[in-house]
């Protein structure tokens, strides 16, 4: 066939093709989505579970309570986190007695209603020496408080490994206990005793490396998994210090990388110490350091210089929004009206503006609420919002049956609750999203998608 020939055919192709109706393709880059619409991001200072900035507070043997006035001062600073230290240098050769039980769970009834979670450190002495107690004493107290984690797992947010050494920080132990194979023993026995979702943080990286053999870190395939490595994350007390950070790194690169890497999925948090070397943690150099290690939470309390240079000099605020996960809302595509028989298809973006993710799974609901009567119908999305990792963006693509949901006109809402039957009603306990607009407390929490659905039978 002739070249002539074989262009003559492809011409009358291509205009038959028009006669029919060929149309350009509706995927076009050109083509704006349909019924597409988009969220301002919002600049507002507000709380969220599990991160943040947070008060430590330390208490000795059948010491005082925490008080509702101290924790609604605490909750009135945005702040939803306190580690409680609790030190059982009563106990050092006995078991733990029924009083210390019984300021433990008070303390942790205190905290659920004030609408808080905990941090959870034990330790048998604040002295430099670390007269602590023997592994068979510990194994003693883990079994003992192994009923308290259970009780109140859903208010529990993160149990430092503590127990050994000056503080609970796992060195100078007058036990022998600060050595990879006795801090191998405790950790496995604090992972045996604590619901199989809480997780564990450990003092530095190289103890978790050398504990469970490997330099690898935690990536997606382990993570979220019942396995002990996957349960055990970094806390850091002597963060933006300079230097190996009094020596929480032996190798500074490799170890920051390693626990960037696995901060994906087990969480990082601490403190700040007094810098060494003229090392300077400005705003521009403790940010650089959050966002690299995916700092989650940081105390409050201490180093105080430190603190109160960010304050000084502006941050503050910034890193009080971009501790931990900062969600928000990108975009949305909804029809504006469905009928009963048909899935409803939507469609919703959402991005993480903070320095690390989500830890723990949430329930997150697209909510209906019916305009003439208020009631409220909900739908569980199959969506996984850890998956939401800093600079990251996730998409909720579902359908979603309504067959069950009145013919109506209702205004559309995201809640993202706790998982907890006990917590998940609470607003205290919801994920407010970084967006103008949004947030309103009914129904524990939920945030407007800002769009009407019309359901029709």
């Amino acid at each position: 066939m002739s070249a002539k020939r074989i262009i003559s055919l492809f011409l009358l192709s291509s205009f038959l093709c028009c006669l029919a109706g060929c149309k350009k393709n509706e995927t076009d880059a050109n083509t704006e989505p349909e019924n597409e619409i988009s969220y301002d991001l919002s600049a507002a200072v507000f709380p969220n579970p599990e991160r943040g900035f947070i008060r430590t507070v330390p208490v000795y043997s059948e010491g005082a309570p925490l008080s509702m006035s101290f924790l609604n001062l605490v909750k009135g600073q945005n702040i939803t986190l306190v580690l409680r230290l609790f030190y059982l240098e009563k106990f050092k050769s006995q078991p733990i007695s029924a009083a210390e039980l019984t300021l433990i769970q008070t303390d942790l009834t205190n905290l659920r209603a004030a609408g808080l979670k905990v941090i959870l450190r034990f330790a048998y002495t604040d002295d430099v020496a670390g007269t602590d107690a023997s592994y068979a004493t510990i194994e003693q107290h883990l079994d003992q408080l192994k009923p308290l984690f259970e009780s109140n797992k859903d208010i529990i947010a993160f149990v430092q490994a503590g127990f050994v050494g000056a503080y609970g920080e796992w060195h100078s132990s007058s036990n022998g206990l600060a050595t990879i194979e006795n801090q191998r023993k405790v950790l496995i026995r604090l992972l045996s005793v604590l619901p199989a979702e809480i997780m564990v943080q450990v003092r530095t990286p190289g103890m978790k490396q050398q504990i469970f053999n490997t330099n690898l870190p935690v990536g997606r395939d382990l993570a979220y998994t019942a396995e002990n490595r996957s349960r055990v994350g970094h806390h850091n007390d002597c963060f933006l210090t300079g230097g190996t950070e009094y020596g929480t790194y032996n190798n500074i690169v490799a170890e920051k990388q390693y626990i960037s890497d696995e901060a994906l999925y087990v969480p990082v948090g601490g403190e700040t110490c007094p810098p060494t070397g003229g090392y300077n943690p400005d705003c521009a150099e403790s940010q650089k350091e959050m966002k690299l290690l995916k700092w989650t939470y940081l105390n409050l309390d201490y180093f105080p210089a430190t603190i109160n240079a960010w304050r000084s000099s502006g941050c503050f605020d910034e890193f009080q929004k971009s501790l931990g996960y900062r969600l928000a809302l990108v975009s949305s595509q909804i029809p504006e009206q469905v009928s009963k028989s048909t899935d409803l298809k939507i469609i919703i973006s959402v991005s993480n503006k903070g320095y690390a993710p989500l830890y723990y799974k949430k329930s997150t609901y697209l909510v209906f609420k019916n305009k003439a009567s208020g009631q409220l119908y909900q739908q569980l999305l199959n969506i996984d919002l850890r998956e939401c990792k800093p600079n990251g963006t996730v998409v909720i693509d579902e359908s979603i049956k309504t067959s069950d949901i009145p013919a109506g006109d209702y205004e559309l809402f995201l809640k993202i609750a706790d998982r907890s039957v006990s917590l998940s009603a609470r607003v205290e306990y919801s994920v407010r999203l970084a967006n103008l607009d949004t947030w309103v407390t009914d129904n524990g929490g939920m945030n407007a998608l800002n769009r009407t659905l019309k359901m029709v039978n």
